[in-house]
């Protein structure tokens, strides 16, 4: 069973700033990625699935293997965290998403697309998002060292990584359209 790391979530006030991020703006931004309410809560459920779904199937069940669960996702959401943080830093670029400025479904899919494999620069360029391919994929790679040798192949890294990037793709698209979705359903203009 395949552990997927947690997608890099738009930080709400962070989302559409133009100004570059300070270094500790970026540690924030990724702790609060990794360790937020809402992610410790998702993965407390991950865990959950990952213990119905008896997987690895080597940890067997009970709150132990449960704390197992938790525990290394834990890990790999920080392993993750750091790795971006240390990636964007070095490197000066935005770990932000920044909303499409056009119009259109398909524009705008097209920008949430290219948000996920393009970056912007702290000097306002754009750049090839090596913060985040290189988190993802690192991370997935990393974080397999804990499970069970089988779990432990280049193979499943690879598949670990492109789900991971897979789910910012799709962190993208919900940050590009919520809000206009939330302002048809709470009919706010």
């Amino acid at each position: 069973m395949a552990i997927v790391i947690g997608a890099t979530l738009s930080t709400p006030g962070f989302s559409q700033t133009p100004d570059p991020l300070s270094v500790s703006g970026k540690l924030y931004y990724h702790a609060e990625n990794a360790y937020g309410p809402l992610e410790l809560l998702g993965t407390a459920a991950y865990a959950g699935i990952l213990q119905k779904l008896d997987a690895p199937k080597e940890w067997n069940q009970g709150a132990g293997a449960y704390a197992k669960r938790f525990a290394s996702t834990v890990g790999a959401s920080g392993i993750h965290g750091v790795l971006a943080f240390g990636l964007d830093t070095t490197l000066h670029e935005d770990p932000r998403y920044y909303r499409a400025q056009g119009r259109g479904f398909w524009r705008r899919s097209g920008h949430a697309i290219r948000g996920t494999f393009l970056t912007r620069t702290d000097s306002g360029g754009e750049t090839v998002s090596a913060w985040r391919i290189g988190s993802d994929y690192g991370a997935a790679f990393l974080s397999n060292q804990w499970y069970p040798d089988r779990l432990n192949t280049a193979r499943l890294g690879f598949i670990q990584g492109s789900l991971t990037m897979g789910f910012d793709l799709v962190t993208n698209l919900g940050t590009e359209f919520w809000p206009d979705v939330k302002a048809k359903l709470f009919h706010k203009k």
